[in-house]
């Protein structure tokens, strides 16, 4: 049971998303929930906790906040992370998505292929960034970091 068995995206304070971008949070979710590896591991002489688990994300005082708890509510573990390692794949990854919605509209898909490519190679670094970011807190695959950094990116699109 080691997976993530709800999501809470704690987007109090920040402006409504762009329809796009309320878009990819739905998607983000979905994909997510239907396949996802996430695993906790154990502290000092503590085994590792059983999922599934619910994973609560939220911004704080510019920090992003992974809150991690039991299906029954039990909290097990808050990480807390600076933004900067991110800014620069979170902004990369604005950017595209803009090209990749204005492409869709008016682009030959040859094209659209080319940016959606861009993007991502943009996901998969901040994929990466995640993953390092987390080691020795959280373990999860690459599939499910990249998901994340969407739900990081949803989260940081009013800032």
């Amino acid at each position: 049971m080691t997976r993530i068995a709800r999501i809470e995206i704690d987007d109090a304070g920040l402006p409504p998303p762009t329809p796009e971008i309320e878009q990819e949070r739905r998607v983000a979710v979905f994909d997510l929930l239907e396949d996802n590896s996430f695993r906790l591991p154990g502290r000092g002489d503590q085994p590792a906790p059983p999922g599934p688990f619910v994973l609560a994300l939220a911004m704080r005082e510019g920090r992003l906040v992974f809150d991690t708890a039991t299906e029954d509510g039990e909290k097990l573990a808050e990480f807390q992370l600076s933004m900067g390692p991110f800014r620069q794949a979170v902004k990369d990854y604005f950017q595209i998505c803009a090209s990749y919605f204005d492409a869709v509209k008016r682009l030959p898909p040859s094209q659209i292929e080319a940016i959606d490519m861009a993007r991502r190679g943009i996901h998969n670094e901040g994929a990466r960034i995640l993953i390092e970011r987390l080691e020795g807190k959280a373990e999860f695959d690459i599939d499910t970091a990249r998901r994340l950094f969407t739900l990081i990116c949803v989260l940081n699109s009013g800032t």
